[in-house]
């Protein structure tokens, strides 16, 4: 299921706009790394699956999950043989 299957709603927030130049981050690649750390959060705290945490990041899962290698905080603890798993799932379905 993609992010345009879904029903959607839209959310505004407020931040000092200082912040994203300082990440050297464009404006739309700010707000597209805001939405990955979230779900990358909620996903860590079971709060979200790994397809729902996806579609909240606007990735496939796959991407998703190969994402989360490349963030990974001492705090966020998936091992290795879970991710491998998950990635294999996920080109597996790919084909």
């Amino acid at each position: 299921m993609s992010l345009s299957d879904v029903s959607n709603k839209q959310a505004t927030i407020n931040y000092p706009a200082e912040i994203p130049e300082h990440l050297e981050l464009a404006d739309d690649e700010f707000v597209s790394e805001i939405l990955l750390l979230a779900a990358a959060k909620w996903f860590e705290l079971g709060r979200l699956t790994s397809t729902q945490a996806a579609q909240l990041a606007g990735l496939s899962r796959l991407a998703f999950i190969r994402r989360l290698e490349q963030i990974a905080a001492p705090g966020l603890d998936l091992q290795d043989e879970i991710i491998d798993a998950e990635i294999d799932a996920v080109e597996d379905l790919a084909g």
